[in-house]
């Protein structure tokens, strides 16, 4: 698992990482988070990598400063998340 793999590199030093915006498509799961639902787990349940938590966190508008899910909270689950790669590897 490599945390900066989307991170751009300049002049030796990491920048902020960008991440696109995801949109709404059919394909994607609805849930209602469970006390102790975390963003990488369900990242590992969903996607078989928890590296892909941000996928989550972006899809749901989540500030990105704790893998930890208030609760009561319905998520959306991105199941297309080829395009969403490919997207950010093009930046």
């Amino acid at each position: 698992m490599n945390r900066y793999k989307n991170t751009r590199i300049v002049d030796s030093k990491y920048t902020e990482t960008l991440y696109p915006e995801i949109e709404d498509k059919e394909t994607d799961i609805y849930i209602y988070a469970k006390y102790g639902d975390r963003l990488d787990t369900l990242a590992y349940k969903y996607y078989n990598d928890t590296s892909l938590w941000w996928i989550i966190a972006r899809a749901n508008d989540f500030p990105g400063d704790s893998l930890f899910v208030e609760l009561p909270n319905r998520l959306r689950i991105p199941t297309d998340i080829a395009s969403i790669l490919n997207k950010i590897n093009k930046r």
